[in-house]
């Protein structure tokens, strides 16, 4: 290795690159500080979201000595596990088709005899 002009031994997990679309769902932290800017994306749709957040939510993204915080890399700062799941449920209601009131018919899950 030529110390004058040092190159990194480990390359960068996830380089940048050309496409947008594409650089936002590999590195998100890049593109969004909060779940909620996820959320609030339209550029992205529903499957888009969850797996920005749920890459966020995973034990690889864990502040090492705070497990309640997730700083996913290039994050300039750490993200609560709370905060991130509170996203994910909120983007689980969003998608939920809408319950109908009208029909109360009951539907029983047992077998008659």
């Amino acid at each position: 290795m030529d110390r004058q002009n040092p190159t990194p031994i480990i390359p960068s997990l996830v380089p940048e690159t050309s496409d947008l679309a594409l650089d936002r769902l590999l590195s998100p932290a890049r593109h969004f500080r909060h779940p909620d800017d996820v959320l609030n994306d339209d550029a992205l749709d529903i499957q888009e979201k969850r797996a920005i957040l749920s890459s966020w939510a995973s034990d690889a993204c864990a502040v090492e000595s705070v497990p309640a915080l997730r700083r996913p890399p290039g994050a300039e700062q750490p993200v609560s596990f709370d905060q991130i799941m509170d996203a994910l449920c909120r983007l689980d209601r969003a998608a939920a088709p809408p319950r109908s009131t009208g029909d109360r018919r009951h539907t029983s899950d047992h077998l008659d005899a």
